[in-house]
């Protein structure tokens, strides 16, 4: 534990922060698996849907520098190419 004043706010900060930022993570990585699932199943229209979710999730984890930009372009990527295979 933190003796000093500054450094228990600073706990206290990272704590948040934390949670804020495995809240996003974990939710990310249930929209990735119901994505790649849809397209498994040869659902077109809730793949569709799914992947268009997914991509505004990872934009905004990126946008709020949840997650680095190549990490995301990466898996915005992969996911589009496995939906293109689709059609």
């Amino acid at each position: 534990m933190p003796t000093q004043k500054a450094a228990f706010k600073s706990l206290r900060q990272s704590k948040k922060r934390r949670s804020r930022n495995l809240k996003v993570i974990n939710n990310l990585k249930s929209l990735k698996k119901k994505t790649r699932k849809a397209i498994e199943a040869n659902q077109k229209d809730s793949a569709k849907e799914l992947l268009a979710k997914t991509i505004k999730a990872l934009d905004k984890a990126a946008q709020n520098k949840k997650m680095k930009k190549n990490t995301v372009a990466r898996l915005k990527s992969r996911l589009t190419k496995k939906y293109n295979t689709l059609k």
